[in-house]
């Protein structure tokens, strides 16, 4: 038996940590940190370790599946079930159009550079403008403010980990997702650091999570989080502590946001946030004198009903305090790969440059809100969705109201799922397509991986060949455009990133792969070598002879604003009329509702990864349940005891769950882990129990985020009852 070692990275999650595969005869044995990866040096967490389970699952699909009239599946061959595919395809967009052709891609699409660029082209080669993704539940907030700061929907600034002396960090829970828009495979030694040369860490949350136990807890109560930091402003500016040099030199708008926030004193705002005013005072003054300072937010900053404004005001904080773009604050990302400067540049990291058809919300980077998708399917009428494709997504878990959506994918003329696994929602695809796993294809790191604090790069080369029948989701798109006579290469599918592709197609450098393309953004790059003009530049060779990676800084620069800052004059927009307006119309839409007394928020666990790691053995191994976090006063109230079955009912929905007694969570918030309520084609994952959290929020385009159309999933008003001893538990 020949038994081989190959140095890879996980695609898991943004910390990307180094893993060495034990590979014998071609299958997989074992997964183990890697100890000479520069950045996480041995690190690696129990998700990137269990991947073992994924790659090896028994319910992992290995040949490309078509669904029968009675809703089982068959084995079909590639060449049959492309034909068709490819047949039926031709024949919806010759009736309706590419309109009617969408696709939904989910979160690991963000870790493999391939898909997202071919699965793109493709669409807009043949028309489609209905993309979905699970950034709209997730981070599209996020890319809002950054269009709205910056000028650049793909900047996204960081946190200087390794030289600030404060850090406020609010909704991120970095010990166990790892931190999310920011690269910290030992984020763990990162935070113990800062406090260890004297510095601190303030944790803004409404639970008593993992690194809120561990450093200084603020809480507050769910989705409050506009009216604390408009309150922080607010100190800021009336006690003069902004560095209005800064100011003056950097930003446009900064007088007019000093007036926004004049009347949200830490007084007014305390009966919302549940923060007292001398508190609030206290943490502005010492984030606004720290000798370095930054402002941080992650996934909790933008779940709530205002989570675009949350996002603008932690950079506004981070700008008027003068702590953006320096050491120690919040710095800007320089790609080493730079794939999103390239559509960033030829106009394709867009805006509400359209809206959508059901609802009129804007677009963000070419997607549409996920939560509108059943209503888009069943609303008749020009550009109605008729067929969808679904890659490495499960919607009907992962977005609000999925019972909708079910019935919704069940009307499509063609549905088509690459997956690993028969989910919840592909279990309705006419085709079920095998895809690849991360040790199966070549990958380099890009997007959210420039955000780290130390510049370094890694290729990795398959450790594995592929299962079964399995394929790269790029060769099926390149596969069905070919087959319905189509080239991606042409006007049509140059729209999305037109500079570098036609520039390799004007030089004859061959069929462009996506490896061919990769490779030419690293060696053009800021990092690159130029094709050889530069003599220490890196290229593919260099990251051949290193296959732990190499650290191209140990310190992310600074000084970039020029350059990154796409408003004239490289100015940050501090008072764009859209923030002005949202501020404006705070605290419209938030529940005051007797009958539903208690807010519901989300919350990570760091054995799951979204909807599909639950059926790892490892993963679940134990007594894994799931559990509704409740205070105790809640639970007396509602007479309820540690393990009792109890029933979360929202004004959208109700689900049935067991209840976990605790005060890391507040009298009035109960959390509630997502990604559960499993009854797909996994046997594990089915057998866990649980419900989907998501069946308590709403797909109503009125009660989505104003600004990017986000799913609200934090803040959802909800009421207790406990279930009658020997119910079943089961979401209704």
């Amino acid at each position: 038996m020949a038994t081989e070692q190959h140095i890879t990275y996980c695609r898991i999650c943004e910390a990307l940590c180094g893993l060495v595969a034990t590979v014998e005869d071609g299958r997989l044995q074992s997964l183990r940190p890697d100890p000479d990866n520069p950045l996480s040096r041995g690190r690696a967490c129990p998700k990137g370790i269990a991947f073992t389970d994924i790659q090896n699952d028994p319910d992992r699909v290995l040949t490309p599946l078509r669904r029968r009239a009675d809703g089982t599946f068959a084995p079909v061959s590639w060449d049959d079930a492309l034909d068709d595919i490819a047949a039926r395809l031709k024949r919806i967009i010759a009736e309706h159009g590419g309109g009617a052709v969408g696709q939904y891609f989910g979160n690991p699409i963000a870790f493999g550079f391939a898909t997202g660029v071919w699965s793109g082209m493709f669409l807009s080669r043949i028309g489609g403008h209905h993309q979905y993704s699970s950034a709209s539940q997730d981070i599209s907030a996020r890319f809002v403010a950054s269009k709205l700061l910056y000028g650049a929907a793909s900047q996204v600034p960081f946190p200087d980990l390794a030289r600030t002396d404060f850090l406020f960090m609010l909704g991120a829970n970095p010990l166990v997702s790892h931190g999310s828009a920011v690269r910290t495979p030992r984020v763990r030694d990162d935070l113990a650091a800062i406090t260890g040369r004297g510095g601190r860490i303030v944790v803004v949350d409404p639970r008593r999570t993992e690194t809120a136990r561990a450093y200084e807890h603020l809480p507050v109560r769910p989705d409050s989080d506009a009216w604390l930091l408009l309150s922080m402003l607010h100190v800021i500016f009336a006690e003069d502590l902004a560095d209005t040099a800064a100011l003056d030199a950097e930003t446009t708008g900064w007088r007019t946001l000093r007036d926004v926030v004049r009347p949200f004193s830490p007084e007014a705002t305390a009966s919302r946030t549940g923060v007292a005013a001398d508190t609030v005072r206290t943490v502005t003054r010492d984030f606004a004198s720290a000798p370095s300072a930054v402002a941080y937010g992650r996934t909790g900053a933008c779940l709530g009903r205002h989570g675009t404004l949350v996002s603008f005001l932690l950079d506004a904080l981070n700008a008027v305090t003068g702590n953006l773009d320096r050491a120690g604050g919040m710095l800007f990302a320089e790609a080493v790969v730079p794939l999103e400067d390239i559509a960033e540049k030829s106009g394709q990291m867009t805006y509400d440059s359209a809206r959508s058809r059901v609802g009129n919300l804007p677009e963000v980077i070419s997607t549409y809100p996920a939560a509108v998708m059943a209503e888009e399917i069943i609303t008749p009428g020009p550009g109605q969705l008729r067929a969808m494709f679904i890659t490495a997504g499960n919607p009907v878990l992962t977005i609000p109201n999925g019972a909708m959506l079910e019935k919704a994918l069940q009307e499509l003329d063609l549905l088509v799922s690459l997956d690993l696994y028969v989910n919840e929602t592909n279990q309705y695809a006419d085709y079920v397509l095998p895809a690849t796993t991360f040790l199966e294809r070549y990958d380099m790191p890009y997007s959210l991986a420039n955000c780290s604090p130390t510049v370094s790069i890694q290729a990795a080369e398959p450790v594995l060949a592929p299962y079964g029948e399995a394929r790269n989701e790029w060769e099926v798109f390149d596969e069905l455009a070919r087959r319905m006579g189509l080239s991606l290469f042409a006007t049509g599918g140059l729209q999305r990133f037109n500079g570098i592709l036609h520039w390799l197609d004007r030089r004859g450098i061959g069929r462009l792969t996506p490896r061919r393309l990769v490779e030419t953004l690293l060696r053009i790059g800021p990092y690159g070598d130029r094709f050889g003009l530069r003599r220490n530049g890196i290229n593919p060779k260099k990251l051949r002879e290193n296959p732990h990676g190499i650290v191209l800084a140990e310190h992310a620069p600074t000084g970039l604003r020029t350059t990154a800052v796409k408003h004239p004059a490289a100015r940050v927009a501090l008072a764009p009329p859209q923030i002005v307006e949202e501020v404006g119309r705070l605290g419209e839409r938030h529940p005051d509702d007797p009958d539903f007394p208690l807010m519901v928020i989300g919350m990570r666990e760091i054995r799951s990864q979204n909807s599909w790691m639950h059926n790892s053995p490892t993963l679940m191994k134990g007594e894994r349940r799931h559990r509704a976090r409740v205070n105790p006063a809640d639970a007396e109230a509602a007479n309820l005891a540690d393990g009792d079955a109890v029933r979360v009912t929202s004004p959208f929905g109700s689900i049935e769950t067991e209840v976990q007694i605790t005060d890391e969570v507040g009298p009035g918030t109960v959390a509630i882990p997502h990604g559960w309520g499993h009854r797909g084609g996994w046997q594990r994952a089915n057998s866990a129990g649980g419900a989907n959290v998501n069946e308590l929020m709403s797909n109503d385009a009125d009660d989505l985020e104003r600004l990017a159309g986000m799913s609200v999933l934090n803040g959802v008003a909800a009421r207790l009852e406990r279930v009658d001893d020997g119910a079943r538990l089961t979401a209704p």
